[in-house]
Formats: structure tokens, C-alpha cells, sequence
């Protein structure tokens, strides 16, 4: 009987011994943060091409729908349709026109949090009918959504002096 409990408790310590090194973190599957910066990388070259396309659904698309998009010299904008709002009354001037470039992005180890930042240009008639081109720099947080796909949740850019 005693070799009976004794060989059930051995049974039963390497079970959870097993189950603890299973569980811990140095077992779980790595994240490649690197190849999810390269993809939050190319989401964001996708998405300054559709900003070229001058279609505010389009990229209004690449936000969260809770998302916060931080304009220069405006309010904040809360939620996708506000954000849309933002860059419909930007492509309302036939002038205006902006392209971005990602030069960093980075995500978080557990591969679910990330961002994206770089400079972009815009051109537009200013009000003497001048045509003036601005440069700036953004910065961009992404999120894994629960269908899998980034959508952009905070949105800030501004102009260099």
C-alpha cells in the first residue's frame, strides 16, 4: 500500500511538474516582433497609398473604430467616423495631397500592441493661393484586433517648424 501512494505521488508531482514547465513563459511560442513590425511596416506603406487614392472611407478603414486621431492645430478626433471627418475635410481641397514614410516600428512582446513612426509631406493652396508643402513627422499606435487584423487606435502627426 505505502509503494501504492508513493508511486501515485510521484505521478502525481511530475504531472504539475510538467504542467509548470509547460505553462511557464521560456515554453510559450515566441512572438516574432520582428516580423510583426515588418507587417505594421507595410500596413502602414498600404495605407499612405490609400491616402494618395484621396478616399476618406478608405483610410478612415485603417483606424480602430474607438480609435483617437490627434490632428495638428484641430480638436481631437474620437472614433473612426471622426476620423474620417478629419481627412474628408482635408481632401475637400483639390490641392492637398500626402504621402508618409515608416522609418521605425516596434511591437510589444506579447504581440499585441505596436507602433509606427516616421515623417511625412503634404502639399496644399494656402489662403494666398500659393502652393505650400510641409513636412512633419507622426507616430502611431496599433492594435491587434480580435478578427486578427491592426487597426491604428491612436493617431498623431505635426508639422516641423
Amino acid at each position: 500500500m505505502k509503494g501504492s501512494i508513493r508511486i501515485r505521488l510521484t505521478s502525481i508531482v511530475a504531472t504539475i511538474g510538467v504542467a509548470v514547465v509547460l505553462l511557464s513563459p521560456s515554453c510559450r511560442p515566441a512572438v516574432d516582433t520582428n516580423a510583426i513590425a515588418t507587417e505594421l511596416t507595410q500596413l502602414d506603406d498600404a495605407w499612405s497609398r490609400a491616402a494618395a487614392t484621396r478616399n476618406a472611407d478608405t483610410v478612415a478603414s485603417f483606424y480602430a473604430a474607438d480609435a483617437i486621431a490627434y490632428p495638428p492645430n484641430a480638436a481631437i478626433a474620437i472614433g473612426q467616423a471622426a476620423a474620417k471627418e478629419v481627412w474628408a475635410s482635408y481632401f475637400a481641397d483639390s490641392t492637398f495631397s500626402i504621402s508618409w514614410k515608416t522609418e521605425h516600428a516596434e511591437v510589444s512582446n506579447s504581440g499585441d500592441l505596436g507602433f509606427t513612426a516616421g515623417t511625412y509631406e503634404d502639399s496644399f493652396r494656402g489662403p494666398d493661393g500659393a502652393l505650400v508643402t510641409e513636412r512633419g513627422k507622426y507616430l502611431c499606435v496599433w492594435a491587434k484586433q480580435a478578427d486578427g487584423s491592426w487597426k491604428a487606435t491612436h493617431d498623431m502627426w505635426n508639422a516641423d517648424a
